[in-house]
């Protein structure tokens, strides 16, 4: 148990390491591109970091209480993540913001889809050894930013190569839905189980 525990910090700490890089990237890319989508994924990182923080709190800790609060706490950041993207994608769409081209951007992204499924995995199979359902909610949470990456490449690449500039305010509005839906899962206590 004990290894295991080592395990899952060291796959916290490498998320929290890498999601400082990443939000600090998409956030910048997003405010001069002027990209919803982009500054979305970068909050979904910074949310990611706190998710990650939340979890090296509870492996530290321990408890069923310390367990149940954590998990809530993710899914509290996720509600958070959906209302700031809801608001900003319908905002886009009503105000017509036209957003910029962005190639760091779409490399961050795109890296980000490449890391994240197989750090979401190990931290999976790690929360299930354990039986430590903070980290199986991560993991969600991981796999989540997969998607957000997803979502932000079509987005914004549409509006890079094709003009479509509605593409990134819907991109938005897509990565808001699943942030909703995860969010009410982390909430109840169901993600992973």
């Amino acid at each position: 148990m004990a290894r295991l525990r080592r395990r899952g910090l060291g796959l916290e700490y490498a998320s929290m390491a890498w999601m400082t890089a990443e939000a600090a990237v998409a956030v910048t890319a997003g405010v001069l591109a002027s990209s919803i989508a982009l500054v979305g994924f970068g909050l979904d990182s910074v949310i990611e970091f706190f998710a990650a923080a939340i979890v090296v709190w509870q492996l530290r800790g321990g408890g069923e209480e310390r367990e149940t609060r954590a998990v809530r706490l993710i899914g509290v950041t996720f509600f958070a993540l959906a209302l700031y993207l809801t608001v900003e994608g319908i905002r886009g769409l009503v105000t017509h913001a036209r957003p910029g081209q962005s190639a760091a951007g779409l490399a961050v992204a795109g890296a980000a889809l490449i890391v994240m499924p197989g750090l979401a995995v190990a931290k999976r199979r790690t929360g299930q050894a354990l039986g430590n359902r903070t980290l199986i909610a991560d993991s969600a949470e991981t796999a989540f930013c997969a998607f957000t990456s997803a979502a932000t490449l079509l987005g914004v690449g549409l509006n890079t190569w094709l003009g479509w500039w509605q593409a990134d305010p819907a991109a938005a509005l897509i990565i808001a839905a699943l942030a909703l839906r995860e969010g009410i899962e982390a909430w109840a206590g169901e993600a992973g189980e």
